[in-house]
């Protein structure tokens, strides 16, 4: 069975990736078991750098705040970006025409300036990602790239995850503000549903009353939610007052700005739809709150993903649990929960194009996962040569199932989820790493 095996691996290559798929796929996810690798970050970068050269991708998107993306994506296509804070308004009416080819800053607004690196790494990414240095040699590479390239050359940076965090979810009011502002700008006034300060009134006039929105305590208690508040209710009707006016205006707006800034308004406004949803799910009382939250979650990058997917073909590497075809669950304080992960919901949309190569490790010994047993998927793997390959997941399930089904490998770690292996049939290919060197 091992010399089997051993045939259905080859060289982690762009080449390789293409051969294992009936066409080049609009939307290629890259799952990894465990976030913050150094390894596995360096092995994603390499394999975009060659789709990039050799299959013409232009998109990379990482599991991060999709807002906050925002301002990486300013800083590789243009170098320059919105002000000071979090990111707030950036790109109201704004985009600089990239992959377009309307002029630079149209409908741009006040404050655009010069962006530095290490404030990018610093704001543009959630969960701590900006701090690892493959997320820097990321962004280096891509804006080194993009240097004197045509707009419609450029490459791009997205996140695709929701403005959450594990314990808090974001108040609305950067993502509304921003569609609003855009709207205000470049449609006629007696056409907006509501003016600004009606914002102010239901969000609060500053951002320090976000604190009842982010409230931590609020994951744990309903009742500490305000997503069910006769405020929360009203935004979500504004809101979508809001994204209907953008959707009919389409043609205007395009015409007026620029594609990607209407693209950009798209996200604000997903985003603050999605972002109420969360919030009224967090002040749900019942047993399947948390089923809801976590499918809401994958509902959000889901609907990053399949955006990214209509404007051209994008790599996208997060956690596998998000991409798998497979229903997704988890244990929790108050029992088991099931939803449908981002990837099963796009794979729904997109069919074949959406394809899925799970990555499995062999050890992370600097967390205590040393060698995997040899009856697991890993162990099988780990006594092949290669210290990294690329794997025909349905040929590999083939091979398995004339042999005494693989056990599912249990980890010592919590941060590590090893692969099952009754989702490998799921799975278009299996990228195989034998160790990780600590970061």
């Amino acid at each position: 069975m091992a010399t089997d095996i051993k045939d259905t691996i080859h060289a982690v290559d762009a080449s390789a990736v293409m051969k294992l798929l009936p066409s080049r796929p609009g939307l290629l996810a890259l799952g990894e078991p465990t976030h913050g690798e150094e390894t596995l970050l360096g092995l994603r970068n390499e394999l975009f750098r060659q789709l990039v050269e050799e299959e013409g991708y232009r998109t990379i998107a990482i599991e991060s705040d999709c807002l906050r993306g925002l301002l990486v994506d300013d800083y590789v296509t243009s170098g320059e970006g919105e002000g000071e804070g979090e990111g707030e308004g950036e790109g109201e009416g704004s985009g600089s025409g990239e992959g377009e080819g309307e002029g630079e800053g149209e409908g741009s607004g006040e404050g655009t300036r010069t962006l530095d690196e290490d404030e990018v790494m610093e704001r543009g990414f959630s969960h701590g990602w900006g701090a690892h240095e493959g997320n820097r040699a990321l962004v280096r590479w891509i804006r080194t790239y993009n240097d004197g390239r045509p707009a419609p050359e450029r490459l791009r940076f997205a996140g695709f995850d929701g403005p959450l965090e594990i314990t808090a979810a974001e108040s609305p009011r950067r993502a509304l503000t921003a569609l609003h502002g855009y709207l205000a700008q470049w449609v006629d006034a007696d056409l907006l549903p509501f003016p600004a300060g009606t914002l102010d009134r239901l969000l609060g006039a500053d951002g320090a009353a976000d604190d009842r929105w982010t409230d931590p305590a609020a994951m744990m208690d309903p009742a500490g939610s305000v997503g069910r508040s006769a405020e929360a209710g009203e935004l979500r009707l504004l809101a979508d007052d809001l994204v209907t006016l953008l959707d009919t205006q389409t043609p205007h707006l395009i015409a007026a700005t620029s594609r990607d800034a209407w693209h950009r308004a798209r996200l604000y406004g997903r985003t603050a739809i999605g972002l109420l949803r969360y919030h009224h799910a967090m002040a749900d009382p019942s047993p399947s709150r948390m089923a809801r939250l976590c499918a809401l979650r994958d509902r959000m990058m889901a609907d990053n993903l399949l955006a990214l997917a209509a404007r051209g073909p994008a790599l996208v590497h997060g956690h596998n649990s998000h991409f798998q075809r497979e229903k997704s669950a988890m244990g929790m304080w108050q029992g088991p929960v099931e939803w449908w992960s981002a990837g099963a919901l796009a794979s729904a949309h997109l069919g074949e194009e959406y394809a899925f190569l799970a990555t499995a490790l062999g050890t992370i010994r600097h967390q205590g996962v040393d060698t995997p047993p040899p009856d697991t998927i890993e162990g099988l793997l780990y006594e092949l040569p290669p210290d990294r390959g690329i794997i025909d997941a349905r040929r590999l399930a083939t091979t398995l199932g004339n042999t005494l089904p693989p056990a599912a490998r249990v980890s010592p770690w919590f941060g590590y989820a090893p692969l099952d292996p009754a989702h490998l049939a799921g799975s278009d290919g299996i990228v195989y790493v034998k160790d990780t060197a600590p970061s």
